[in-house]
Parts: C-alpha cells; sequence; structure tokens
C-alpha cells in the first residue's frame, strides 16, 4: 500500500500512523502480506504501478499535471485502486482534479447494499461516520470505469482519522477506531478481489 504524494500545497502526508495501522489491521485480519510501512508515491512515476492500493488524503488544495493525469489515468484504467480520504477542505480541490482524469466520468454515491459494504465485515448502513466536522451524513462516492471501481471518495467521514493511533484524537473511542478498521480493511478486500 503506498500514500499518495501530490503538488498544490494541500497536507498529502497527513494522519502520518493511518496506513501503517490500516496494513498492521489488514495483515492480521484479512491476511494480506502488505510491508509493514507505508510507502509514498508521486503521482507521476512510474513506481505509482507496484501498489495496487493507493490512499490520498489531506485538508488543501490538489493539483495534478498533464503528466500526472495521464499516468493516472493508465494506472486506475489498468487495475489499480484510488482511495480518497477527504480529511476535511480536500473536496473542491479534488473533484476538478479528478475530472481531468476521467473526464467522460462523474462520481456516483454508492447504496449501502454495495458490496464494498459487506466485504469480511459488514455496514448495513453504509459508510460509517468516524470524525465530525459540518454535522453532514457520511458519503461514499465512487469512479466507475468498465464497471469497475477505481476510485473511491468518503466524505464527510474521514476513515483516516480513525486509522490513526489511539489517542490521536481523544474525542474518538476505540469502538469508533475500530469501526474505521474495518471499513478500511473492506475497502482493502475489495479493491483486491473486485
Amino acid at each position: 500500500m503506498a500514500k499518495l504524494k501530490y503538488s498544490g500545497g494541500g497536507d498529502w502526508y497527513a494522519d502520518r500512523t493511518a496506513l501503517p495501522n490500516l496494513i498492521s489491521y489488514c495483515n492480521t485480519n484479512l491476511k494480506t502480506n502488505f510491508y509493514p510501512e507505508e510507502s509514498i508515491v508521486e503521482v507521476g512515476s512510474k513506481e505509482i504501478f507496484n501498489y495496487p492500493f493507493i490512499y490520498m488524503t489531506g485538508h488543501g488544495n490538489v493539483v495534478f499535471s498533464d503528466q500526472e493525469v495521464k499516468n493516472l489515468r493508465q494506472y486506475l484504467a489498468g487495475g489499480g485502486f484510488l482511495h480518497i480520504d477527504d480529511n476535511y477542505g480536500l473536496d473542491k480541490f479534488i473533484r476538478p482534479q479528478m475530472k481531468k482524469v476521467f473526464p467522460e466520468l462523474s462520481f456516483v454515491e454508492l447504496p449501502a447494499n454495495h458490496a464494498i459494504y459487506n466485504q469480511k465485515f459488514k455496514f448495513p448502513a453504509g459508510l460509517p461516520k468516524i470524525h465530525e466536522h459540518d454535522n453532514k451524513r457520511p458519503q461514499g462516492f465512487a469512479l466507475i470505469y468498465k464497471g469497475r471501481v477505481v476510485c473511491y471518495y468518503t466524505y464527510e467521514c474521514d476513515l483516516g482519522n480513525g486509522w490513526e493511533d489511539f489517542g490521536t484524537y481523544p474525542e474518538d473511542t476505540q469502538e469508533t477506531r475500530t469501526k474505521a478498521l474495518k471499513m478500511g480493511a473492506n475497502l482493502v478486500q475489495y479493491a483486491l478481489t473486485q
């Protein structure tokens, strides 16, 4: 698994302990064999093709160059999976950038009965709420290319905060953290088996 490093000034490096904790959780509960530390990949790099699951987060501006747009499209169309987690403030920046990657696609909200919520761990109400910002419901959106979810975008949920070391956010309970890790494991399982 890798975290996506992008340009534009947004804090791509946010949620520093999130991905290593998700990796550990998946290796234990899904019997995956991911390297225990996260890798960092740049949007336009060849190395992106070494990772079946890429995680992207942050609070601010995102800018993809033309070369990065082409590279990311090739990665996603060729079997890669991108999870974008809005860490609060990413929405207005990421949507136009992903539209550059897939101009023919729009994000669609996945219903609660979608397979992504029904992997090893069941979420009958859909995406769980992990971290509160604006009193809005959590939403899970997808870009679906040729029948396959290539990008899953979590909005008003903040899964990555829930994956962080327990105690990072004092208001988050262990139960909330476990819910976040279970949902993250579902994303990984879905991405690897769809």
